[in-house]
């Protein structure tokens, strides 16, 4: 795998943060190419890192063991399309990165033979703590799926799934999820204020029990509702305050927020799948 070469396709903040991370990783940058139409981007990248760069993709993608699509839904079939016939030529392993294409869809694109894998990375990626679910195809052999979760895992979490229909739940859970919790922190925040702290007080309390909470959960071998339950202290103020959003329905509010997320994922999986 040290010797693997790695293509690009557009050279935004997804690509440039996987690119960081698997030369941290010790990935040799020599072997590492990002083709973007953006002679900004790939001359920023270049800057940064000491990779190859270029407006041309047929160029990125002529040598590659493993190609990375990172670029937006509504033009990747455009760019797919493109690369059909180099792809048939030197049958790379494809990791598509863009929200919402089925490997079906890709496959159209690209050639029935083709080695797939549809990753799904959330935006904590961009500072190396990303999850990530990974599914790959029939074609994708298992050095495959072990280079696909070494790039992937350069950025955070990577763990598999069988079943590519749970990808909308997963878009829908941890895809989406950062704004739900930048969504809650927000409202704790200026609940804060109105309670009569200062703005930065109440920002900077926020943002560490926000960052105190994941990490008790990380490093703990309990359940959420389990460390829930164990800073919840009867009769307190916790409690007080948990028992105000049980009333209102805290839990199902949660649920019917990522169904509806869910189906919207599955409506855009079929449009972005359109000819």
């Amino acid at each position: 795998m040290t010797d693997t070469k790695l293509a690009f396709i557009g050279g935004g903040n997804m690509a440039r943060s996987l690119v960081g991370g698997l030369i941290a990783d010790g990935w040799k940058p020599g072997l590492i190419w990002v083709a973007d139409p953006d002679k900004r981007k790939t001359d920023s990248l270049a800057a940064r890192f000491p990779i190859n760069t270029t407006q041309d993709n047929q160029a990125a993608v002529e040598q590659a063991d493993a190609v990375v699509l990172a670029v937006k839904p509504q033009v990747l079939g455009e760019v797919a399309r493109a690369l059909a016939p180099m792809v048939a030529r030197q049958r790379p392993l494809i990791i598509s990165i863009a929200a919402g294409i089925r490997e079906t869809t890709l496959r159209n694109w690209l050639g029935e033979d083709t080695a797939i894998v549809r990753s799904m990375p959330n935006t904590p990626a961009l500072v190396q703590s990303g999850a990530t679910a990974l599914y790959a195809n029939p074609g994708v052999s298992e050095d495959q799926r072990n280079l696909a979760e070494s790039i992937l895992r350069a950025v955070g979490l990577a763990l598999w799934i069988e079943d590519e229909s749970l990808m909308d739940a997963v878009t829908a859970l941890s895809g989406s999820g950062p704004a739900y919790f930048f969504l809650f922190m927000d409202a704790l925040q200026s609940a804060g204020k109105r309670l009569g702290l200062n703005e930065e007080t109440a920002r900077l309390l926020t943002l560490q029990t926000a960052f105190g909470a994941s990490k008790m959960a990380l490093e703990s071998s309990d359940d959420a509702a389990t460390l829930r339950h164990r800073v919840t202290s009867p009769g307190g103020t916790t409690e007080r305050a948990i028992e105000v959003l049980q009333q209102r329905d805290f839990e199902a509010i949660v649920l019917q927020a990522l169904e509806a997320a869910t189906e919207r994922s599955r409506e855009l999986a079929s449009e972005f799948g359109e000819d």
